[in-house]
């Protein structure tokens, strides 16, 4: 739900505009061609503004599980709660005759409001999904190796510069000035996509901690590809890389260290980092330093070959592999 919720933002603002040209093009004409863009426009964007608030039981933690139980908790949050939390909103934007019948607890409204969220999620998001969870992915990837490696302040410390770690304050940017106290509750951290440079909290601090921020920007992947499913690689993609080498290819789809590649291939980290030279410099993988780690991800262009969404490889693919040095 914070997804959508962010996405609907994106929608509203210039800021972050050339970031996600590519998603905002395909988006809007996807939403055109559903008959979705008024509905978006007259429902979903005033419930959810890019403003200082908007209401917080759109991003139940159920939406964690998926955009189904999401909904329903969104549509089962009780009429008080709803009715306290767009009346804090309607201070920003003015009464519309459905946010009075939604706080009314009006059923038509509600369903509808359900089903608008259902088919935007559809038509906006669904499609996208594979890529935004490698993106975000990648992301909790990095935030877990600075957790394991240095603890809760070396994983807090990572946020930097958007956020910075005084212990025992988390500073955020943020444009309002607000305090939330933990109380001894934990502070529940959520990646985001369509989050933009900001971290976004629950304006409710009666509300389980739970903030939601952008991934690095050099991890937000665009592109027509989606990830190679496990244990599936093109018989003629081994030809062409050997067996041993198209593996390490596809556990680079998921970031991850040279240790963690081995392990999963099952040779050794000196193995790994041969072949992921040879992909490095084919152009089909990334590597970067990342404390004591080396991390490898895979590139638009690897995505692509390993997703076989490129041209199909030739007949005679395995009379390529002595041009490539091999290291099984």
């Amino acid at each position: 739900m914070w997804e959508i919720v962010s996405s609907l933002h994106r929608l509203q603002t210039r800021s972050g505009r050339v970031a996600f040209t590519g998603w905002l093009n395909q988006a809007r004409d996807d939403l055109r061609q559903r008959e979705l863009l008024r509905t978006v426009q007259h429902l979903l964007l005033p419930l959810a503004p890019r403003a200082a608030y908007f209401p917080d039981f759109l991003t139940p933690p159920q939406g964690l599980l998926g955009v189904e139980p999401g909904v329903e908790a969104v549509l089962a949050t009780p009429r008080r709660r709803v009715r306290r939390e767009l009346a804090r909103l309607q201070t920003q934007q003015g009464r519309s005759v459905w946010a009075r019948g939604l706080a009314d607890g009006d059923g038509e409204i509600r369903t509808t409001v359900g089903r608008a969220l259902h088919a935007y999620h559809q038509a906006a998001v669904a499609p996208h999904w594979p890529l935004i969870e490698a993106s975000v992915a990648t992301d909790r990837a990095v935030r877990i190796r600075a957790l394991q490696t240095g603890g809760v302040h070396a994983l807090l410390e990572s946020f930097a510069p958007m956020m910075r770690w005084r212990s025992p304050v988390l500073e955020v940017q943020h444009p309002a000035e607000r305090s939330i106290h933990l109380d001894g509750r934990g502070l529940l951290l959520i990646p985001s996509y369509f989050c933009w440079r900001i971290p976004v909290a629950l304006a409710d601090p009666l509300l389980a901690p739970t903030m939601i921020y952008p991934i690095a920007p050099e991890l937000r992947r665009w592109d027509t590809t989606e990830p190679c499913p496990d244990h599936v690689i093109e018989p003629t993609l081994i030809r062409l890389l050997g067996t041993t080498r198209a593996r390490v290819l596809q556990e680079a789809q998921y970031t991850r260290s040279t240790t963690e590649i081995g392990r999963a291939v099952q040779v050794s980290a000196a193995s790994v980092s041969q072949h992921a030279a040879v992909l490095r410099e084919a152009g089909l993988i990334d590597s970067r330093r990342h404390g004591g780690a080396v991390l490898h991800s895979l590139t638009t262009l690897g995505r692509a070959l390993l997703a076989g969404r490129i041209l199909p490889l030739p007949e005679n693919a395995s009379r390529i592999v002595p041009k490539v040095p091999s290291h099984r």
